[in-house]
């Protein structure tokens, strides 16, 4: 019985966390081309 719960209980919040990872990871992936392309402005300005 308690691992159906389980699964239950994991299934509910499941939607809301991979919206919140595909969140976190377009924040580190944008975050990341944002430090490369000011990196080779840099360069190309130098």
């Amino acid at each position: 019985m308690s691992s159906k719960q389980q699964k239950s209980y994991t299934k509910k919040p499941s939607k809301r966390e991979r919206r919140k990872k595909a969140i976190v990871y377009l924040m580190i992936v944008a975050m990341v081309l944002s430090t490369i392309t000011m990196g080779l402005s840099i360069i190309f300005i130098l």
